[in-house]
């Protein structure tokens, strides 16, 4: 007599939350190929148990850190993050018995220091200021690091294990899903890490694949990549933890063939298409993504196929992306296409919304 168990397959058991990090599906964004004609394909990152493309950069940290004896067990991880790394480490550390010390700027979004606060990590908030200030967070973190004992800073934006990570796992499994048949590859970025390592990955296995950076306003990444010169381009973006003004250690030396400029209308409108059309409720820089990836699609014409990042959900910016009162004072109301009532977007209006087409943008024309 067979029992329950004889008909589960051990090799799909994970073992552990960082077991689970990974092999994560393409979507295909279906209304975005149509009117475009070509494949438009998003490595659905949001998926991971921590929530978001960030889950494999903190493994690999960790692991990388774990291997050269720098962290040992019970040891601290230190990191400045602006949240989804940060979530990340926490569940790494939980699983692996270390304390978590995240440093965040003042500027995000109430949900990612709740979300990090829950999971048991200590969060340090500081003042934003610019990089090249002593007290940047980053630059704390990195001090703070050296002050306790037993302590490692994650230095996520230079630290190479982030980039590594992505070569090693996101880029192989973007290029076996598509059947090595992929003609551009599209992301944002903050801390170069992802980019970069799918970027070196895929140019290895097929140098004609176009690699290309997805640049919110008031980034630096979008006049560098075209000119040679780290320059800001717009003012200021709604974005969180996407688009800097200096080249990271993890982002130097990728091979990036160009860069798109995303303004956050263009964010914006296409995160409430997104969810509209795709039934997909994801974060600003899944927005800049796709927007991008929509514009390579127009460049090369009907027939490519076009892979970008859907780095997080949207659950983390309730207050900001989906609080119509928050976006109509960033002037940013009429993307989303919502009535203007003022009122935050509750989860029960989203889900009467998405029922009726009316209430939002009208369809994307081609």
């Amino acid at each position: 007599m067979n029992s329950a168990n004889d008909n589960v397959r051990p090799s799909l058991i994970r073992r552990g939350f960082a077991d689970a990090i990974g092999n994560t599906p393409l979507i295909r964004l279906n209304r975005f190929s149509e009117l475009t004609g070509c494949e438009i394909l998003g490595k659905a990152e949001f998926m991971n148990p921590g929530g978001s493309v960030k889950d494999r950069a903190a493994r690999g940290i960790i692991e990388v850190a774990e291997r050269s004896g720098q962290l040992k067990p019970g040891g601290t991880l230190v990191e400045g993050t602006a949240g989804n790394t940060g979530i990340g480490f926490a569940h790494v550390c939980n699983a692996r018995g270390y304390r978590c010390i995240i440093v965040m700027p003042d500027n995000q979004s109430a949900e990612k220091y709740q979300m990090i606060e829950t999971l048991g990590a200590e969060v340090l908030r500081v003042k934003t200021v610019p990089y090249s200030d002593p007290n940047h967070y980053q630059k704390i973190a990195g001090r703070l690091a050296g002050e306790i004992p037993g302590a490692v800073w994650g230095n996520q934006f230079d630290n190479t294990a982030n980039r590594d990570a992505h070569e090693k796992t996101t880029g192989p499994e973007i290029w076996q899903q598509t059947d090595g048949k992929i003609d551009a590859f599209v992301a944002a970025t903050g801390t170069g890490g992802t980019l970069g390592g799918i970027s070196r990955y895929l140019k290895k296995q097929n140098p004609k694949v176009r690699t290309v950076l997805a640049d919110p306003q008031g980034s630096s990444l979008y006049h560098w990549i075209r000119n040679g010169e780290l320059k800001a381009t717009g003012p200021g973006s709604i974005t969180e933890g996407i688009g800097i003004g200096r080249v990271t250690a993890n982002l130097e030396g990728s091979p990036i063939d160009d860069a798109l400029h995303i303004t956050d209308i263009d964010c914006v409108r296409t995160v409430y298409q997104l969810l509209r059309d795709e039934g997909l409720f994801l974060g600003s820089t899944s927005g800049v993504n796709v927007a991008a990836a929509v514009q390579i699609a127009k460049q090369l014409g009907p027939g490519h196929t076009i892979v970008t990042i859907l780095c997080d959900n949207g659950a983390k910016y309730q207050s900001r992306l989906f609080n119509k009162k928050w976006l109509a004072e960033k002037g940013l109301l009429d993307a989303t296409g919502l009535p203007s009532n003022g009122q935050p977007v509750s989860i029960a209006e989203v889900a009467r919304n998405v029922a009726s087409i009316g209430a939002f943008p009208k369809r994307l024309s081609a």
